[in-house]
């Protein structure tokens, strides 16, 4: 299968998220966002997240997700475990050498995987990307 590249405009100069700084209105380069987002095709994947279990990690309900099944996967990272046959998505943890799931939501207990017969790491969850009005709904709800 031949990929084909899809280049955007990439603006040269970084944004400044504290202090403005003085701008440059020019397209300096390109950027593919498959080479920019997509280390491994092969083992890459785009799932739906459904759920606010992850939410204080920043992953909403309705988020496009990123996961690369070739990472090993590592305590602290998310990742998308399958627990007799149904999909999750929280953070691989463990406590005295124990393997859990926790949710980044108050609401959620951890999971130990000891209480389950079949459980696989699925993959490690790379990027979580979605709309910028639904970070400010969910911003203005906790005010």
């Amino acid at each position: 299968m031949l990929k084909k590249k899809l280049l955007l405009p990439l603006v040269s100069e970084c944004i400044s998220a504290g202090f403005p700084s003085p701008a440059e209105n020019y397209i300096d380069t390109r950027i593919d966002l498959n080479e920019e987002f997509i280390r491994n095709p092969a083992s890459t994947f785009f799932l739906r997240v459904q759920g606010e279990s992850m939410s204080n990690a920043g992953i909403l309900d309705g988020d496009l997700l990123i996961v690369d099944r070739s990472l090993d996967p590592q305590p602290g990272h998310i990742v998308v475990a399958v627990l007799n046959g149904c999909f999750t998505l929280k953070k691989l943890t463990y406590r005295k050498n124990i393997a859990y799931l926790e949710a980044e939501h108050p609401s959620y207990s951890a999971i130990d995987l000891r209480h389950y017969e079949n459980v696989q790491i699925w993959g490690v969850a790379i990027y979580a990307i979605h709309s910028l009005s639904k970070t400010r709904q969910r911003y203005k709800q906790c005010l």
